[in-house]
């Protein structure tokens, strides 16, 4: 390692849409430094973060991966996330540690969707951050353009540091608006710049773009700005020191152009990062929890070890590896580290400071860096690591609930007896993946963010656990229930020599409120039926309805009122009474005026405004109903309504639909009536099921 002092570390997470040049940007700054003798490409499969194996054969990040680079006499923890939104669990988890961020926007497509998602983590932790307009070598790029773009979509705080020199196939360099220092590349992806004096035909937008720049800067520091309000020139120096000021609260986010494939302006923006952007130091305090106390964890080396697992990765050859934030402290190989979260005391082997699948091994960790440490068994995404005895915790990660789901079923019985401990492993892994089994419809469930989401994790099962799944749309969860009142008589009698059975029910069932369940109400009258075969009775009501009437789905929001019936001294018994119920179950629902009925989803979905037309009229062929459009600069939010049976493929559709630029999130709101049509088909389909079972 290059230093060992706080201070001196800087970790930046890369976040942007997809598609925007992080992964060349990481490869960009590990060549830069001289951490890696020649950029890889995507297309070539040979670039230091994207090493998985699903990563390389799709083209595209799909985990956060970590470089440790040695950078001025500095250290980098750079955090390359993924871009598209099927993988935002990665985005929020990288930025939850990240002391600042480099924003990539694309020159040519602007402010996307997925950058509007990255940005609002930014917003969330208040990271400090620096906006690269990327791609500024490609036909159709704009950086005036995307600049105003950024400041009417994200932030009106976004001003230029540097403005680039030539557009588009003649973007050569860059001008520093501070220094008036001109920065000339040969475009052929080597580090090398040439520096100069600002070109004549810039000189009046480099004095505009300063003097917007030295306004917002001032700012952050009211002695400098009374004295520029007085008209006092502000020597360089002083701007560049309170610029620090300004970017690391946020005042200001600079703007840099560049071309990652091009290696024009990175050196610029790495000068930045160690310039401008805090250590570990510079953030006052992290909040953590100590018991129902809120406290408050200076950034401090030489308290007690803290540090937060925002990431766990399972690595082929090295096994399973916990990635961790050191927030305070120190902490050597040869102690032994206490999970506060799960109350476990765990061995540490060695600290691993990552160039994306290749590692250093170092025997202490201070305060800022970032490392993976191998094998902490109990360990999972979110947990807070300290020394024994330690009761204080930093709150877990909030990942986004899944919007995706699939039900799935092992190919064979050595399949099935894999499956378990497949599944435990890969959700320790990845928080934005969940399994469950549906006891309605008796489904499997997997659920994650997206169908490519699901996909790859389909894909990572049969790979590395040898688990082979095959994958259908879940069923969903109707249920029955009645829109009347209705009674009726159930009598088991049977006489088949030596000791009979005799129960008789008889039940009134009338409607309640959804959600409300199965009422029993015991109204017999004068020993009619005995108080000993009354349990019997009302079990024989709750498993009649689990399997339902119309189509075998489970009746729920009625009540059921136990009135009059009769019994034998000799004959009558608990399974004689509840087979009666069941009878007389059966009788009163379906003269009740029995109906499916089906979940219904809030849904909210996020598109660009040329998209809005298309989403509202995709919802109407969805029986879904809008209840409501809010703006958020260029995006529209649609809050909406919608049947479960009409979601399972939205993830898809609307990626179709709005060109992977629209996002949606959605949970359970109630349970109303099916269409009798629609009604009709689920019938009917139940009971087809049903015959094939049976044959």
């Amino acid at each position: 390692m290059v230093t060992r002092k706080p201070e001196d570390s800087r970790s930046i997470a890369l976040i942007s849409h997809g598609g925007a040049g992080k992964t060349s940007l990481n490869e960009t700054f590990m060549f830069n430094t001289g951490s890696i003798s020649r950029m890889g490409k995507i297309e070539d499969k040979n670039t230091v973060s994207d090493f998985d194996s699903e990563e390389q054969k799709r083209g595209i990040s799909i985990s956060t991966s970590l470089s440790t680079v040695p950078y001025k006499g500095k250290t980098l923890f750079v955090l390359d996330t993924p871009g598209f939104a099927d993988f935002v669990g990665e985005q929020r988890s990288a930025m939850r540690v990240a002391d600042g961020a480099v924003v990539l926007v694309n020159a040519t497509a602007g402010v996307e969707v997925q950058t509007q998602a990255v940005w609002s983590f930014a917003e969330t932790f208040e990271t400090p951050a620096i906006f690269f307009i990327s791609k500024l070598d490609k036909e159709h790029a704009s950086f005036d353009g995307v600049v105003k773009d950024i400041q009417e979509n994200l932030t009106d705080k976004a001003v230029p540091l540097f403005i680039p020199i030539g557009s588009e196939t003649n973007f050569k360099g860059l001008v520093n608006v501070l220094t008036n220092k001109a920065y000339t590349y040969k475009g052929d992806g080597s580090k090398d710049f040439t520096e100069g004096d600002v070109p004549a035909d810039m000189t009046d937008a480099v004095a505009m773009a300063r003097e917007t720049l030295v306004e917002r800067a001032v700012e952050a520091d009211d002695e400098m700005m009374m004295r520029y309000l007085d008209g006092e020139e502000i020597a360089t120096e002083e701007l560049l020191s309170v610029l620090r000021k300004a970017v690391c609260s946020r005042a200001i986010f600079p703007v840099i152009p560049g071309s990652t494939t091009a290696n024009i302006g990175v050196m610029q923006l790495m000068d930045m990062v160690v310039d401008y952007m805090p250590s570990s130091k510079d953030i006052l305090t992290r909040a953590a929890l100590k018991g129902e106390e809120l406290v408050n964890i200076p950034p401090d080396e030489n308290a007690p070890f803290l540090g937060f697992v925002f990431k766990v990765m399972v690595d082929p050859y090295v096994g399973k590896l916990s990635f961790v934030k050191v927030f305070s402290g120190k902490l050597t190989s040869d102690q032994p580290v206490f999970n506060v979260t799960q109350g476990e005391e765990e061995r540490i082997g060695s600290f691993r400071f990552m160039k994306g699948k290749e590692s250093v091994e170092e025997k202490e960790i201070i305060l800022g860096d970032i490392v993976a440490i191998p094998k902490l068994e109990s360990t999972i995404a979110g947990d807070t690591l300290g020394t024994k005895g330690e009761v204080r915790q930093f709150r877990p990660i909030q990942f986004p609930k899944p919007v995706y789901s699939v039900a799935v079923m092992p190919k064979s019985r050595a399949d099935e007896d894999k499956l378990g401990n497949a599944i435990t492993k890969m959700l320790k892994e990845d928080r934005t993946l969940t399994f469950s089994k549906n006891p309605e419809t008796n489904d499997a469930i997997l659920s994650g963010m997206g169908d490519m989401h699901l996909d790859i994790m389909l894909s990572k099962i049969k790979e590395r656990y040898k688990v082979d799944l095959e994958t259908r749309t879940p069923k969903v969860p109707y249920r029955e229930t009645i829109k009347k009142k209705a009674s009726a008589q159930g009598k088991h009698k049977k006489q088949s020599g030596g000791r009979g059975q005799y129960g008789d029910v008889w039940f009134e069932l009338a409607p309640l409120e959804r959600n409300s369940g199965i009422e029993f109400i015991d109204r017999v009258v004068g020993g009619a039926v005995p108080k000993s075969y009354i349990p019997a009775a009302e079990k024989g009501l709750r498993e009649a309805a689990v399997r339902g009437y119309l189509a075998g789905y489970p009746a729920t929001d009625f009540s059921c009122a136990l009135f009059d019936g009769s019994y034998h001294e000799v004959d009558s018994s608990e399974m004689a009474f509840k087979i009666a119920a069941s009878l007389a179950f059966k009788k009163a629902f379906g003269d009740a005026m029995p109906v499916l009925i089906e979940p219904v989803m809030n849904v909210e979905v996020v598109v660009p405004e040329d998209c809005l037309g298309d989403v509202m009229g995709d919802f109407n062929s969805r029986r879904g109903r809008i209840m409501g459009i809010d703006s958020e600069g260029k995006l529209q939010i649609v809050k909406a309504q919608c049947p479960l049976s009409e979601m399972f493929r939205y993830a898809i559709i609307l990626r179709s639909m709005t060109s992977g630029r629209g996002t949606f999130s959605m949970e359970f709101s109630h349970y109303e009536e099916v269409p009798g049509d629609i009604a009709k088909k689920v019938i009917e389909a139940a009971a087809k099921d049903k015959e094939e079972e049976t044959e």
